[in-house]
């Protein structure tokens, strides 16, 4: 059993880096304080592999990474797609994301949906074909619409994650309507379960799309009982999972990675696979 806690992103915690650090060294330090990332760049882009194989190169052995998927797979562009261009497009992030694959890095890829994408058949259907589309790959799946887990389809949704093989993602997020989550307490995998914070800040929830979004989105530092009853979640969690990855999203004030480290105190985790730590003999 394993327990990996990292944040989303390495180029926005400035509390991990010395001053003046050039951007294209920072995933190698971000490597010698947690042992998992998310790139969430690739939300926005298929990367090019090049950049994979600088990742993996820059993290050490045990590393990984969850990939989230790029944003025309989520539907998040609201553009119809023809079955032959989801092809392309899968099989080019596919692709894209190899180097990680062979190095053994890979934990999970993470298809994070939008909030208009409810409960539905077609939408069934799609998860459905997704999975057709990368039979071979750890898929973990993140709801934005309540439907999903209300009373009627809770227990289905559930079933119908663990029968295709989803990663349930169970999101701390707030608790703002339609557009949000509840915290399902529940594995769907037999091997992993991914966790994401997304701090509490229900006015900053709804901000989305507006211009001062991400100023406000995940504005959320969490205080020490709210971490000790996760706490509590996370080992009942690792009874029934055999490794857990939890991502600290709430950065929109640089918090992330300071509850990060608070929550890998608090479950008396020490990693030993860790990129060394630079001293600075002249820290006064």
């Amino acid at each position: 059993m394993t327990i990996n806690i990292g944040v989303t992103g390495w180029g926005d915690h400035e509390s991990l880096y010395p001053d003046k650090i050039n951007p294209r060294d920072k995933l190698a330090v971000y490597g010698s304080h947690f042992p998992v990332v998310e790139v969430d760049t690739a939300f926005y882009a298929i990367q090019p592999k090049r950049n994979y194989e600088k990742w993996v190169k820059d993290t050490p052995e045990g590393f990984s990474f969850v990939i989230k998927a790029f944003q025309r797979m989520t539907g998040h562009d609201r553009q119809p797609l023809t079955v032959q261009e989801a092809k392309e497009m899968f099989q080019a992030y596919r692709e894209s994301i190899e180097p990680v694959v062979e190095a053994g890095k890979l934990n999970a890829l993470l298809f994070q949906f939008p909030p208009w994408f409810d409960v539905s058949k077609e939408n069934i259907a799609k998860l459905r074909k997704i999975k057709e589309l990368l039979p071979d790959l750890p898929l973990a799946l993140e709801f934005r619409n309540r439907s999903w887990f209300n009373d009627k389809y809770r227990k289905n949704t559930l079933d119908f994650m663990q029968e295709e093989g989803w990663i349930h993602t169970i999101c701390d997020e707030p608790q703002a309507g339609e557009g949000s989550v509840p915290t399902i307490l529940e594995p769907t995998h037999p091997d992993k379960t991914l966790i994401r914070f997304h701090g509490r800040n229900v006015h900053g929830w709804n901000r989305n799309g507006r211009s001062d979004w991400r100023a406000v989105r995940f504005l959320y530092r969490y205080n020490e009982q709210e971490l000790i009853e996760w706490k509590r979640h996370i080992e009942n969690l690792a009874k029934k999972t055999k490794h857990i990855t939890v991502l600290f999203n709430n950065n929109s004030g640089g918090d992330a990675a300071d509850n990060a480290r608070q929550m890998i105190a608090l479950l008396g985790i020490k990693y030993d696979h860790l990129n060394p730590r630079q001293l600075d003999f002249f820290n006064f």
